[in-house]
């Protein structure tokens, strides 16, 4: 009998040797399975955001491009117009547009946005500043010909270093 329990404590000895080695062997593979997954889930979640953020940033930097007072004149400008009229379109399709385009800081980071915000806040001081130029009888031609006299003084254009910073970060993202 006691060769029995002899071969008996050596195979259960047996066992929980092999069941150490495996508990051990399952822990090294657990950080490199683990490290596989979250590498995989980073792709899947990059893959289906990653459309978003490009439309995001598409549609922020059109917005800058569309602020960009000679755009603004080129697009509002009517034959006739006077400054008062085409100050007031300019401010109400600059606010209009950022508010159409707000949600897009769900994808480009916080210094983006707020260079973006800047970048409207400054576009709307200069078209007011050469509006406070302007008499009565201004023309829109006037207003333009002062904003782009003020635009001059101001070099680079906020919306321009915006535009710098979101190309910058876009790189970024695709990198």
């Amino acid at each position: 009998m006691t060769d029995q329990w002899v071969l008996l404590i050596v195979i259960i000895a047996f066992l929980l040797v092999i069941l150490l080695l495996v508990k051990n062997l399952s822990k090294k593979a657990e950080p490199n399975q683990s490290l596989l997954i979250q590498g995989e889930l980073l792709k899947q979640k990059q893959s289906i955001f990653l459309p978003y953020k490009a439309e995001a940033f598409q549609r922020v930097i059109l917005y800058l491009e569309r602020i960009h007072p000679s755009t603004l004149f080129f697009r509002l400008m009517q034959p006739n117009m006077n400054a008062i009229v085409l100050q007031s379109l300019m401010l109400k399709a600059i606010r209009e547009e950022f508010d159409h385009n707000a949600a897009q800081q769900l994808y480009i980071s916080t210094e983006s946005w707020s260079m973006l915000k800047n970048a409207k806040e400054e576009t709307v001081k200069i078209i007011n500043i050469a509006a406070s130029q302007m008499k009565a009888d201004s023309t829109a031609n006037d207003l333009a010909t002062a904003v782009i006299s003020v635009t001059a003084e101001v070099n680079p254009l906020p919306s321009e270093i915006a535009l710098e910073v979101l190309k910058k970060e876009w790189r970024g993202v695709i990198h």
